[in-house]
């Protein structure tokens, strides 16, 4: 017995795009264009760099030089989440970039506290989404994160990925051990992923205060 044949054609890599959205826009990442606005978001926000490999920068000039080297990368492809204002004022990467098994991953997700818990925050996820399956081709999406960090983990549920497991000792990062949980969402579950997420960014979905008025997840329901 084998599996369900699959077309074997490579998914196409990213490449320097802009995601148009209602509440903003995803494009590649130039520090000399976002790097003034990203600092001015993060300065203050140590917190967000608890479970990453990197950060927090003590000043604007470290904090320049590790965004010059991200953005000279492939893999990872670093995006710059941008506001109705065109401010950066956050950013997400795709990376683990396989196009011949047409895998990808979604991570290095750095929202500053301006970002989080808006709209935003749920489009930017819906943008690049669209892109890897609609645009890319890629057939299955994966989201890991560190098995103690409770908030990446509930995103990745209540963006649509599905949990399954944890990979023991994976990692050691800033000197100590990460288990790492892992999430994935394939192309087939793709077309209801989106249109809960539609349904949920639609202007009628919040009220006159911008607040919403049915959960992401009741959606996918």
């Amino acid at each position: 017995m084998t599996g369900a044949p699959v077309n074997t054609h490579p998914a196409k890599r990213p490449g320097d795009v802009r995601l148009e959205g209602r509440f903003g826009a995803v494009e590649k990442l130039d520090p000399l264009h976002h790097g003034a606005d990203l600092w001015h978001a993060i300065r203050e926000s140590d917190e967000i760099w608890t479970y990453m490999n990197y950060g927090p920068f003590p000043d604007p000039k470290s904090f320049g030089e590790w965004l010059a080297e991200r953005a000279t990368l492939d893999d990872p492809y670093s995006y710059a989440i941008l506001n109705k204002d065109n401010k950066a004022i956050g950013i997400a990467t795709l990376l683990e970039i396989r196009p011949a098994m047409r895998v990808i991953e979604v991570g290095h997700i750095v929202y500053s506290t301006a970002l989080q818990r808006t709209p935003l925050a749920t489009e930017a996820q819906y943008l690049l989404a669209h892109y890897v399956f609609e645009t890319l081709g890629y057939r299955r999406y994966e989201w890991k994160c560190d098995s103690l960090n409770a908030a990446s983990r509930r995103a990745a549920e209540r963006f649509g990925f599905t949990f399954e497991g944890i990979f023991r000792q994976h990692m050691i990062r800033k000197g100590v051990n990460r288990d790492t949980a892992w999430f994935s969402m394939l192309d087939s579950e793709w077309p209801q992923r989106k249109a809960a997420f539609e349904a949920w960014l639609a202007p009628t979905n919040f009220d006159n205060d911008g607040r919403q008025k049915k959960s992401l997840a009741a959606f996918r329901q």
